[in-house]
């Protein structure tokens, strides 16, 4: 935290004039990409925002009814969703970030979701698609295991984890940005927890995780892309 007081940093190298990263991480051309629900078109519980914060609470235990296609689009649009795209140079969302950097990526661990196979996906925020990562059959034990074997990572309809580029925010606000980060984390998680109230679901946010094998395996090398948080959902 000393060290990332304003009166250690350098120039940024925006301010170098360096190019900035890329806004999202975007498929491969061998990638299978999945069409979701557009969020307008999806509907949910009409609750007061003060009802939602009353309900909320961490939730571990789950029902055996499956996620809709509708469900898990409305919560990954509240989550990351894009509002719009400013001259290709930055993202407006329906969370905050410093700068509009977002610098958060979004991976799903889908268990039982309507119309999904259970696999590892990362969401597409800017186009809201889902492109498929992982279809080995052992994702899941690998990432409970990573996961200090909380079998709620399993037992979930589907397990958010999100990953941070640490340059999309750095190239701003160089090593600044690392709390930044994690500043973006909570407002993700909370905009889950939130939302998932209006579709009958809980959520439990998890910060135990075995650094050294959740990032491999989600197949990201741990200095340029790392994870920085998970959560799991499903019904009540």
């Amino acid at each position: 935290m000393e060290k990332t007081q304003y009166r250690y940093l350098g120039r940024s190298d925006q301010s170098m004039g360096y190019p900035q990263p890329d806004l999202e991480l975007g498929p491969q051309d061998k990638d299978k990409v999945i069409d979701l629900p557009q969020p307008k078109d999806v509907k949910v519980e009409d609750i007061s925002l003060r009802q939602a914060i009353e309900r909320r609470t961490s939730v571990r235990n789950y029902s055996s009814e499956s996620l809709s296609m509708e469900e898990l689009s409305y919560m990954l649009w509240c989550t990351q969703g894009v509002k719009e795209v400013i001259r290709e140079a930055a993202t407006f969302r329906t969370v905050p970030s410093a700068g509009a950097r977002h610098a958060l990526e979004t991976y799903v661990l889908v268990n039982n979701v309507q119309g999904l196979e259970k696999s590892l996906y990362r969401f597409l925020p800017i186009e809201h698609k889902l492109v498929e990562i992982d279809m080995d059959k052992n994702i899941a034990d690998k990432i409970k295991h990573a996961c200090l074997d909380q079998s709620f990572v399993k037992t979930s309809a589907a397990t958010f984890i999100w990953t941070a580029v640490p340059y999309r925010m750095a190239w701003r606000y160089g090593q600044r940005g690392y709390r930044y980060l994690h500043l973006d984390a909570g407002h993700v998680c909370q905009n889950l927890y939130l939302s998932a109230e209006s579709v009958g679901c809980g959520v439990c946010a998890i910060g135990a995780f075995l650094d050294e094998e959740i990032n491999p395996a989600l197949g990201i090398d741990g200095e340029n892309e790392f994870v920085i948080y998970v959560a799991t959902v499903g019904k009540k």
